[in-house]
């Protein structure tokens, strides 16, 4: 890992419009070095939204937000800041998955060395030479993942990274993602998937209606109730 400062993320009071419409509102949010912290929220919540903004693709009309004691988007080399993986069809289906992340360690100044590492550790070196429009869903997911990982970046923000995945593949990004914080990185992941968020998470915040109404940890947020899906329904005034 290449930051002087410590990994994190630190999103203050942040708000987002788009048009005329207030997506975020007065956000704040931490995500520590060492940790995966899990963003929850039922769809339309604005999960997306504050990942595109932490990455610096989303522009905001309040608030600050610190990635590594900086800001991604002005960052000299953005993948070495912060790894994302934001949409399992961000690719051109005409490329192949070798060619995808060459041209996209291209674009960042990453060694191109790194692009034989990512496709290893994603197990993708077989189908390197495939072309995208051939993948399953699984398989751009695992894609998208190796490109995260291109930069070596101490930071990660994952949007989704299980949809379309087995059990092995599920099983692989469990095991990634628990032995990227224990090297000391930060990941934010954005998740439906409770019972992945209680295995290996360390911290949650929950998102609803634009703003953050929960952010602790996870056992913090479960205790008192009988389950982290009721500990959830209970933040987002769903409980019955």
């Amino acid at each position: 890992m290449t930051a002087a400062a410590p990994p994190g993320i630190l999103v203050d009071r942040i708000g987002v419009r788009l048009g005329r419409r207030e997506i975020l509102r007065e956000v704040t949010l931490t995500a520590a070095a060492g940790q995966i912290t899990y963003l929850l929220g039922r769809n339309g919540a604005g999960k997306s939204t504050l990942l595109r903004a932490i990455a610096g693709i989303v522009p905001l009309s309040s608030g600050s937000i610190s990635v590594n004691g900086g800001e991604a988007a002005r960052a000299a080399r953005p993948l070495a800041e912060i790894g994302t993986h934001l949409h399992s069809d961000g690719f051109h289906h005409g490329h192949t998955g070798v060619r995808h992340l060459r041209w996209l360690a291209t674009a960042s100044g990453i060694d191109q060395d790194r692009v034989e590492t990512v496709l290893d550790i994603a197990g993708l070196t077989p189908f390197a030479g495939d072309r995208i429009s051939g993948y399953s869903l699984g398989m751009r997911q695992r894609l998208g993942i190796a490109g995260a990982l291109l930069g070596d970046a101490p930071t990660l923000v994952l949007d989704e990274p299980l949809n379309g995945l087995d059990i092995m593949g599920i099983r692989w990004v469990r095991g990634l993602l628990a032995e990227l914080a224990a090297e000391g990185r930060s990941i934010l992941v954005a998740s439906h998937l409770f019972d992945e968020v209680q295995r290996n998470g360390h911290r949650v915040a929950v998102l609803d209606g634009g703003r953050i109404v929960a952010d602790t940890p996870i056992a913090d947020f479960v205790d008192g109730h009988r389950s982290l899906e009721d500990a959830y329904l209970v933040a987002i005034g769903e409980a019955r």
